[in-house]
């Protein structure tokens, strides 16, 4: 028989609704439960695409014995991170506390009012490696739950502080630092890995804010090094594009395998701004075959995109993207020898015997060749006939949102309609299945179904994915519905007391704390996404309070910059945009023409990656955004008009001109 996770609608509930654990799904039901048995909660936290989610639940969930004790003896409950961000903060947090780690699956000891007072991450089946087996470690919680329950209550006051203490925090008094951005920046730079590209040791996930921020800067040898050496190791899909979560060593060679919207989503996105940066077709290959492995892989047919792909296929991590020489000779032939090299496959294998693909040499090449580039295909339809890793097939609306900006920012770029219209395709989606009868965004929808209160960085992230879909489509409505997220965020979830922003809504689920989001690694907070996207409508439509707003985010949270700037790569390209703001950019044509007959001024524009400034564009007569109020084509032309603070020079018709406004260096 399924226990109660058959009624949930997250695949990775569902991966566990035949499992003999009694599981429960998070909820009033369960707490409940366990006030009335006198019960402490054993709280499972993992996601869909998790190879140790996957194997505790063969080793331990699975085990009749294993299951029956903890029926027995606790409440348990099951919960998928991706769902409940809010509920994986907290409880993540108290086992970091407890134990100095972090991880999933995440294994947290309960009271029954939700308290954590013991917790892990995987448990083994038995003793070993200094690590005491699941089972043991129930029956110590059991024996202290029984007999020390005195002790557990009178903490229970003292965690629910630590954990809720960074909503308590205020800002400091006075201004931020104005050379802020340049020390974080030098810091940056001088703790880059300059061999491996990076930051720190292994494990790597790819930093793409961090990576953003100093190309804004004009650091790019640290930046180009890490796009090198990442679009070159095994953590790039060599033959089918797009990036996995993270890399277990530090050359980014072999992965974990499983492959994230979001991660993919922020990396096109660097890899787009380094192209326009630097020129350099590596970079624009890696951008556009990462979105087309999104669009090949993760669309729904109703155009919001899946979450993630496993790890795991046939039981066994990394099968599916893994080769032996003897599997890419009897797909090749004769050819076979030409590709061996070029991936740098061995005999003996880089990862248990297989081969992750990669580029021996850590740089990508612009193109592979027509040779080349055709054993790539066929080993691609070649591996396609594998069995597949598992789909999470829920659409989660932040990540959608950083797959909107993605795409819109590439459409734009690149003159690409196939990516402007999945990303307009994409926001409408969220628009007319993500929101409830009320117009409430909700955070997962699968199949038809949306549910469950949505976050800070729902609103966030589609505040700014909605702003850069603007920026390729210059569509009013567009910029209505960027304007009513950033209203509701401000209403539902600013802390008018201390500044900044909850990462859950005034009138969320009460839980054991109410806390802010802190640090972009690896993908950014709600706060900061926040801060960022509020800048820019301020400067769009020249309403200062979204900038009041922004800055209560940005004075909050840029003293936690100086301990490890890296984890904070988008709030430091809000910090940079906020005391020093390039400037904005209104380009206007004729009120008879269309957008078409501005678009070498248009491209002028994109030419580079410029995070600084704001843009805004319509015709003549326009009177929103506020950027575009007053302006006038030029003699009957397109014109362009570089602003700063809302006062402009005079106009510009043609590209050179404008780049020459922009501060581009002659050519």
């Amino acid at each position: 028989m399924s226990n109660r996770l058959a009624n949930e609608t997250s695949p990775y509930l569902l991966q566990h609704k035949d499992n003999p654990v009694d599981w429960h799904p998070w909820g009033a039901d369960a707490l409940a439960l366990a006030r009335e048995h006198d019960r402490a909660i054993l709280l499972s936290i993992g996601y869909a695409a998790c190879h140790w989610c996957h194997v505790m639940e063969r080793e331990s969930f699975e085990n009749p014995d294993t299951a029956a004790y903890m029926n027995e003896h606790f409440i348990p409950v099951k919960v998928d991170r991706e769902e409940r961000p809010d509920l994986d903060a907290i409880y993540m947090e108290a086992v970091q506390s407890i134990s100095g780690q972090g991880g999933w699956p995440l294994t947290v000891f309960l009271d029954p009012d939700g308290v954590p007072f013991h917790g892990g991450t995987y448990f083994p089946p038995d003793a070993s490696h200094g690590m005491p087996s699941f089972m043991m470690v129930m029956e110590a919680v059991v024996k202290a739950f029984e007999e020390r329950r005195d002790e557990i209550r009178a903490q229970s006051e003292n965690v629910r502080s630590r954990l809720g203490a960074v909503a308590l925090i205020g800002a400091p008094e006075g201004g931020i630092d104005p050379g802020l951005p340049a020390k974080r920046c030098a810091t940056l730079v001088e703790t880059a890995d300059m061999e491996n590209g990076g930051f720190g040791p292994a494990p790597k996930f790819p930093p793409a804010s961090t990576l953003d921020f100093l190309l804004a800067r004009g650091e790019t040898a640290p930046v180009e090094l890490t796009l090198d050496r990442m679009a070159a190791g095994g953590i790039y899909d060599q033959i089918g594009g797009g990036f996995s979560r993270y890399s277990v060593d530090e050359a980014w060679l072999v992965p974990h395998f499983e492959k994230m919207l979001c991660d993919n989503a922020l990396l096109a996105r660097t890899y787009l701004h380094a192209w326009q940066e630097s020129g350099q077709d590596a970079y624009r290959r890696i951008a556009t075959e990462t979105l087309d492995w999104a669009l090949g892989e993760m669309q729904d047919p109703a155009g919001g995109f899946y979450a993630s792909l496993d790890a795991d296929s046939e039981g066994v991590e990394g099968l599916f993207y893994t080769w032996t020489p003897g599997e890419i000779e009897r797909t090749l032939g004769d050819r076979a020898e030409a590709a061996v090299k070029a991936f740098g496959v061995t005999p003996s294998g880089n990862f248990e015997g297989r081969n992750v693909l990669h580029i021996p040499g850590g740089v990508p090449p612009a193109e592979f060749g027509p040779a080349l580039e055709g054993a790539r295909k066929e080993l691609l339809e070649a591996r396609s006939t594998r069995i597949r890793p598992a789909l999470d097939d829920k659409v989660i609306s932040s990540w959608n949102s950083l797959m909107i900006s993605a795409l819109a920012e590439a459409g734009a770029v690149l003159g690409s309609r196939q990516y402007l219209d999945a990303a307009r395709r994409c926001a409408d989606f969220i628009w007319a299945e993500m929101r409830d009868s009320q117009g409430t965004l909700l955070r997962s929808w699968r199949r038809g179904e949306a549910r469950l209160n949505a976050y800070l960085e729902d609103h966030a992230f589609l505040l700014e994915g909605l702003l850069a879909l603007y920026d390729a489509s210059f569509e009013r409505t567009v910029l209505n519905r960027a304007l009513a997220v950033a209203e509701t965020m401000i209403d539902r979830f600013a802390d008018p007391d201390r500044g900044g922003f909850f990462s859950t809504s005034h009138d969320h689920e009460e839980l054991i704390a109410r806390r802010k989001d802190v640090g972009d690694h690896p993908i950014p907070s709600g706060s900061s996404s926040a801060a960022l996207g509020l800048l820019k409508l301020a400067g769009l439509t020249g309403d200062t309070g979204y900038r009041r707003q922004a800055m209560g985010v940005l004075k909050l949270l840029a003293p936690a910059t100086a301990r490890q700037p890296d984890a904070f790569g988008h709030l430091l390209q809000a910090i940079d945009l906020a005391l020093d703001p390039a400037g904005e950019v209104a380009v206007i044509w004729p009120a008879d023409a269309d957008s078409d007959s501005a678009a070498e001024l248009l491209s002028a524009f994109r030419s580079r990656y410029r995070p600084g400034f704001v843009l805004a564009a319509g015709p003549e007569g326009s009177d929103s955004p506020g950027l575009l109020k007053g302006r006038t084509s030029f003699e009957g032309k397109p014109a362009a008009y570089v602003c700063r603070n809302f006062s402009c020079r005079a106009p510009v018709g043609d590209p050179a001109g404008l780049r020459a406004e922009l501060g581009d260096p002659a050519t």
